[in-house]
């Protein structure tokens, strides 16, 4: 398999800074190609955010560009690779926390990340970034850890009081800012032509889930150009409907 790549990020309407991070890389492997992205939006006004988010996404890339290619070459079992990414979230969470008590403020990010190998993927997350598997239909990976989320799913709230709930981003989980960490871990088969979409929550509040499928199913991702244009679309689509935060999105499409 091969992979097409794209991702943009945006500062927004209202914020003076971007706070979310994206990073998007494919690997030449003994296995042919391979793709790693993630997505993490930070919190903590300033540039604390955006600390917090760069922080996680360099230890991810670290980890894809060093360790990575030897427990490929050795081989690993999905709670294997859960634990190990596990256990670098946490390792950075003490990390962001330590240097937040050290400057009396709190910081965080969310972390959602996808690693494409041949027919399987692999999603990790905290928080409420999102990964997508778009083929068909769109359908969504990863389950938010939100306080609206916990409340539908105890049926106290049906999705259109969710949608104007103001507390919509308040998160159950945090990398950083959180005592108690437990990522979510999902894996699946991958088939050709399938995009795997990961975005900040600025991406996808105002925007609908038709409006996503319309302009990033596998039949328009053609070229890396129509991945740029139709996110490039979006964000902008998000922007003139007035959504407040910054904005992020990155693209997978399987070949």
């Amino acid at each position: 398999m091969s992979y097409l790549i794209f991702a943009h990020t945006d500062v927004g309407i209202k914020k003076k800074t971007n706070q979310d991070s994206v990073l998007l890389q494919v690997a030449q492997t003994s296995i042919g190609e391979v793709a790693f992205g993630a997505v993490c939006d930070g919190m903590g006004g300033l540039a604390k955010g955006e600390l917090a988010s760069a922080t996680l996404i360099k230890a991810l890339a670290n980890w894809f560009q060093n360790d990575f290619p030897d427990l490929l070459k050795r081989g690993f079992t999905e709670r294997e690779l859960y634990n190990i990414w596990k256990n670098l979230i946490l390792t950075q969470a003490k990390m962001i926390a330590k240097y937040g008590e050290s400057r009396g403020i709190s910081l965080g990010t969310t972390a959602a990340a996808v690693l494409v190998i041949n027919n399987r993927y692999y999603v990790v997350n905290v928080g409420d970034s999102r990964v997508y598997q778009i083929n068909n239909t769109l359908n969504q990976i990863t389950k938010d850890q939100t306080v609206i989320q916990r409340e539908m799913e105890l049926g106290h709230m049906t999705m259109e009081e969710a949608m104007r709930d103001p507390r919509r981003n308040v998160l159950l989980q945090c990398v950083g800012a959180s005592d108690y960490i437990e990522p979510d871990f999902f894996s699946g088969e991958v088939n050709y032509g399938d995009v795997f979409m990961l975005c900040s929550d600025g991406f996808r509040h105002i925007i609908t889930p038709e409006e996503i499928y319309q302009y990033l199913n596998p039949q328009v991702l053609l070229t890396q150009n129509n991945m740029m244009e139709n996110t490039k679309y979006l964000t902008d689509l998000n922007k003139y409907r007035l959504e407040n935060d910054n904005i992020s999105v990155a693209l997978i499409k399987v070949n």
